[in-house]
């Protein structure tokens, strides 16, 4: 049986959040590709901040895996331009830093991974995006 991309999400997940430094490394790259993203961070509670991450790709990875919508239509709702103003385009920047993050942390990271990734959260994260 060959295993489904959220399986294989979910194996790389584990293997890159059980290392705190992933988090870190995540918003270094995502808050450096921007001014308008860096500065959005300037007054939060980075360790918070991470906490929330953390929880927010395990829903990206859950939908994926067949769960509602509800969480990730929560988050868009959250991040809606009447709640942190997350623009639409940001989301892009969003993932090229979790992939390259993941890239640099997962051990077994493939473009073959790489592309799992894409496949099994894109759907999850154009539904948090659409809301805005």
């Amino acid at each position: 049986m060959q295993p489904t991309d959220s399986d294989i999400v979910f194996q790389s997940y584990g293997r890159c959040c059980n290392k705190e430094q992933f988090f870190v490394d995540f918003y270094d790259r995502f808050m450096g590709s921007s001014t308008d993203i860096r500065q959005l961070f300037a007054n939060t509670d980075m360790k918070a901040q991470r906490h929330l991450l953390r929880n927010g790709i395990m829903q990206l990875v859950l939908y994926s895996r067949g769960m509602p919508d509800t969480k990730l239509r929560a988050l868009g709702k959250s991040h809606d331009r009447n709640g942190y103003n997350i623009r639409p385009e940001w989301y892009r920047l969003w993932l090229d830093a979790l992939l390259a993050t993941i890239r640099q942390h997962d051990e077994e990271f493939s473009p073959e991974i790489e592309a799992a990734w894409n496949r099994a959260i894109l759907p999850g994260i154009e539904i948090i995006r659409q809301a805005y």
